[in-house]
């Protein structure tokens, strides 16, 4: 079987026609892919920098409640000594001119305060001096950084004023 010239290109251009399309066709999916992972890749990088932005802020949070947590934690004695205090408390009842009447220091108590476990030691100051003597005295115990992590109760002073009985908690850090 003889097959005529026109006959091959006609199936010439058949082949031709039809590899083009095969080509074309590829190409056409290829170039949808690309286009689908172009967006992808788009949002990715969206969404990276959304999240390089979140990491940084929560780091600078972090760094924030870490120093926090430090500061805090200096303030707060590692355990209470009643030697220590026992000192500083009648050194600060000689500056005011108060007499503390007795002393005596329980065992520290476990406690969470916020969240953070510490233990307390509370007390009970019986003192006796004048009344402007024992607000200073208590004003003293308030704001003196050695006495930071303390917390005055109550205070019952008689009606003459000269007698007051204080009651205070001072927490320890259990870190």
């Amino acid at each position: 079987m003889k097959i005529g010239r026109k006959a091959l290109l006609v199936l010439g251009a058949v082949v031709i026609v039809a590899a083009v399309v095969v080509v074309g066709v590829l190409y056409s999916r290829q170039a949808g892919d690309r286009a689908d992972l172009n967006n992808r890749l788009d949002r990715a990088q969206t969404l990276l920098l959304g999240l390089t932005g979140s990491k940084n802020s929560l780091e600078d949070q972090l760094t924030s409640a870490q120093s926090s947590l430090d500061e805090s934690s200096a303030k707060f004695p590692e355990s209470v000594e009643s030697i220590e205090y026992g000192e500083y408390l009648f050194e600060i009842a000689a500056d005011c001119n108060v007499n503390l009447d007795s002393l005596t220091f329980p065992k520290p108590v476990a406690s969470t305060v916020g969240g953070v476990a510490c233990s307390v030691v509370s007390l009970t100051l019986p003192v006796t001096g004048t009344l402007e003597n024992i607000f200073k005295f208590i004003d003293t115990i308030r704001t003196d950084d050695r006495f930071a992590s303390t917390n005055v109760k109550t205070i019952n002073m008689n009606i003459g004023g000269s007698k007051a009985t204080i009651t205070l908690d001072i927490y320890g850090y259990k870190g």
